[in-house]
């Protein structure tokens, strides 16, 4: 880049005397301001990698967090007295951030959801937005935006080292410490909304409410509490009483809160927690129950339960704007409905839409979830879901538009599961609703972009490669044994432990099978069904390339993936008894690059390398690839197949 720029200004220049801008030619004068601005841009993204470099030092390593899950219970009311003490080191007191007008929301499933409707909603009411979100799919600096947009990355690194330098300097005083990871960029949030001067600040609470690091704000304008489940068990509880007491924890004296519907449990904990706390609590109301004058209109995240997220945001958004006294009021419909066996919790009142409200709903984006990607014979479609609730409704999504598009084609549509899952979640629970959708092949990987190399912003020191790697072989093999087991017994229902009838758990948002919901003891029928899947013995199947393809230096590199078919395992001999035409692959990937590769059979231009695939899938006409199970692998997997990250 130097001698390039160096050779334009020796053209421009006579004599050892630059000409003056208006007598250069037209290509001097064109290219003289690219190569200035092209220089500055990489000098930012250099600054931009040392500042998430810099960053990634506050994560606590695998070793390190065993240790401290010994101590995690004694540990957690420290958490936000904590925050208090590291924002007062940054400048920031309480007041300030009172003064951003915090709409804060915590729950299970479908909390950035909420916060985009809101964050959108506002905007087109001609608000300046802050919205802090958690995790970021590519890049840290999603996790920022003002007015609808990630932070730049310049205003990163400059927001990024005025918090940073601050805690350093500091540190020393006392003893102080460092915070981690999540309460640093939670400090950045707020630090960000207060220099931007932002009319609101939404707020996506991290894990849990009571404890987390977000919940040092003492005067939000209004809480929300998103659709419970049972996620984190081993931080929040194992039943959905005790994770309905951490979310409720974000509930303030005298603030109004709104929540989803919920179950019978997790409802009476919430009404009792706002009780206690001296809080207004209302459920949201359906949907369909809100005026909207003119034609039907489309919300802008594709799902049934947006719907569920649409109306909290609704409530919450007014909520905000009458806080504000900037709304006035106006006749409201239907009356105070009181919900029985709860006092006098009601379900809030729905209002007549107006224009900017429709545009904030129709407009609103929430990448990685029920999204899709088109490309030439090939569709990803994208969810982060990673609950029970949550997989079922992807699989809903997931049925009807992959249905819909393999309809409108002409020729053979194959369907390939591409699926992670991390932490102390139930993989059997997660994987077994996704048997419906009749894939062709399923391909496992943990969430790693790249094999030699990968992007600072998706570095997680927390878990060990090692770990990743066993977790995504269990993946795996708990996906074959539920294959094999369908094929012998038939379908796998999910069955009601002390009553043993099937049963969704979900209606409308709202769970109705409250032992499932309570404790999460729905399971397979005890017989051989779940003998055989337990004790069957398949063959690995795994795949590690260590010579992957690095997207830094583009080596080209052919993929030996070995795939393994059910019917080259080692239960062959049952597939013969069976009588059964067993054509489905399972293959695992050390990374996500390699999976993509096989699962697309390099359909997608952003995946060059060669690989050797199965004829059914070579001879396909069109490939639909499911991404599910983790945020985080959706992540690396639109920041590797997206235009917009390439």
């Amino acid at each position: 880049m130097h001698s390039f720029i160096c050779s334009i200004l020796r053209y421009a220049s006579r004599n050892g005397q630059y000409k003056p801008l208006e007598i250069m030619s037209p290509l001097v004068k064109t290219c003289v301001p690219f190569a200035t601005k092209l220089t500055k841009k990489i000098d930012v993204n250099k600054k931009y990698e040392e500042c998430v470099k810099t960053l990634n030092t506050l994560q606590s390593n695998a070793q390190t967090l065993e240790k401290t899950r010994l101590t995690r219970d004694k540990l957690a009311p420290l958490h936000v007295p904590n925050m208090v003490k590291w924002a007062s080191r940054v400048g920031i007191t309480l007041d300030d951030i009172d003064k951003l007008k915090v709409i804060h929301v915590s729950g299970t499933k479908g909390k950035g959801s909420t916060c985009a409707y809101c964050e959108s909603i506002l905007r087109h009411q001609g608000f300046k937005t802050g919205f802090f979100s958690s995790p970021h799919l590519v890049e840290v600096r999603e996790r920022f935006q003002v007015n609808g947009q990630p932070l730049s990355r310049e205003k990163f690194v400059e927001y990024f080292w005025d918090v940073y330098n601050k805690l350093e300097a500091t540190k020393d005083h006392n003893n102080e410490s460092m915070p981690a990871y999540f309460a640093f960029l939670t400090l950045m949030a707020y630090n960000i909304f207060l220099k931007e001067q932002t009319d609101v600040a939404i707020i996506e609470v991290g894990i849990g409410g009571q404890y987390d690091s977000t919940n040092l704000v003492r005067k939000p304008a209004v809480c929300g509490v998103t659709s419970l489940g049972m996620d984190h068990v081993s931080i929040l509880g194992n039943t959905i009483e005790k994770i309905a007491w951490q979310k409720a924890g974000i509930f303030k004296p005298g603030v109004p809160a709104f929540t989803s519907p919920q179950c019978s449990e997790a409802l009476k904990v919430l009404h009792e927690r706002a009780e206690e706390k001296g809080c207004h609590l209302e459920v949201a109301p359906q949907f369909s129950s809100y005026e909207r004058p003119g034609e039907k209109f489309k919300l802008g995240i594709a799902g049934h339960m947006q719907k569920v997220n649409a109306s909290l945001a609704l409530q919450l958004t007014r909520s905000w704007m009458k806080s504000q006294g900037v709304l006035k009021e106006e006749a409201l419909n239907g009356v105070n409905e009181v919900l029985n066996g709860h006092g006098d919790l009601g379900v809030a009142k729905s209002f007549p839409f107006n224009q900017s409200l429709i545009n904030g709903l129709v407009e609103c984006k929430w990448l990685g979830r029920n999204q899709t990607i088109k490309k030439n014979k090939l569709t990803y479609y994208l969810d982060g879901a990673h609950t029970l609730e949550s997989i079922q409704q992807c699989v809903d999504w997931f049925q009807k538009h992959s249905k819909r598009e393999a309809n409108s084609i002409s020729g053979k549509v194959i369907k390939i599961l591409l699926f992670n899952t991390t932490g102390d979640r139930d993989v059997t629970q997660l994987l077994r609703p996704l048997m419906s959708c009749v894939f062709d092949g399923a391909v496992f990987c943990p969430n790693i972009s790249y094999t030699t190399s990968s992007s600072a912003d998706i570095t997680n020191m927390t878990v060990s490669k090692e770990t990743q790697l066993q977790k995504c072989q269990h993946n795996m093999e708990t996906w074959k044994m539920l294959s094999l087991a369908k094929r012998k017994y038939g379908e796998i229902e999910e069955v009601d432990s002390q009553t043993g009838s099937g049963s969704s758990p979900l209606k409308n948002g709202v769970h109705t099978n409250t032992k499932n919901c309570l404790n999460g003891t729905g399971s397979l029928k005890m017989s051989k069904l779940t003998e055989n899947c337990n004790n069957s013995n398949l063959s690995s199947g795994h795949v590690d390339n260590s010579q992957s393809h690095d997207k830094i230096d583009q080596s080209k590199q052919n993929n030996t993936a070995s795939s393994s078919s059910c019917t080259d395992s080692q239960d062959l001999d049952t597939q013969k008894q069976l009588g059964t035409n067993c054509d489905d692959f399972f293959v695992n990937f050390s990374c996500i690059y390699d999976a993509l590769l096989w699962a697309s059979h390099g359909r997608d231009q952003n995946l060059k390398d060669p690989c050797n695939l199965p004829a059914q899938i070579q001879e396909a006409d069109h490939v639909q690839v499911l991404v599910t199970g983790s945020i985080h692998l959706v992540g690396g997997v639109l920041g590797i197949v997206s235009d917009d990250y390439n």
